[in-house]
């Protein structure tokens, strides 16, 4: 399953990037996130509880963080089980600078095993793109966070 889309935030690209490389930033932004803890160079041990539709599964795993190019692009590799099944996926993250803030540019392949992807299939590319919206939202308010205080 493929998911790609754009974003644009009110902020620098350079302020953007701090804020995608902050573990805390990260937990608090990704929907269904319990954990993120970091357990080596760029890679962090992963809690996150997901819904599709009427399934709800809870993953443990990891996210690694590979092909850095500051404050360009990004690369983000996620492998995780639990009941519900497997994932495995790729996330590609690109920084466009633009009239002072940054067109945020995301694509991603999800392979999806299990309960979830039998029951949740139709639903799973519409979760997606709103767990993205989900995403890129609370980015924008971290970003106002930390600009007031």
């Amino acid at each position: 399953m493929k998911v790609e889309g754009e974003y644009s935030v009110a902020a620098p690209r350079e302020r953007v990037w701090a804020l995608l490389n902050d573990p805390g930033v990260l937990r608090r932004a990704t929907p269904g996130a319990k954990e993120l803890a970091p357990i080596g160079q760029d890679t962090y041990r992963a809690v996150l509880e997901l819904v599709v539709g009427p399934v709800r599964g809870t993953f443990e795993g990891t996210i690694t963080i590979t092909d850095k190019v500051p404050p360009e692009r990004v690369t983000m590799l996620v492998e995780g089980s639990g009941r519900a099944g497997t994932v495995k996926a790729r996330g590609d993250v690109e920084l466009v600078a633009r009239d002072g803030g940054t067109l945020v540019r995301y694509t991603g392949d999800a392979q999806v095993t299990g309960v979830l992807m039998s029951v949740g299939h139709r639903l799973f590319g519409g979760v997606a793109r709103e767990m993205a919206g989900k995403f890129f939202g609370a980015l924008a308010r971290e970003i106002e966070r930390t600009a007031a205080g």
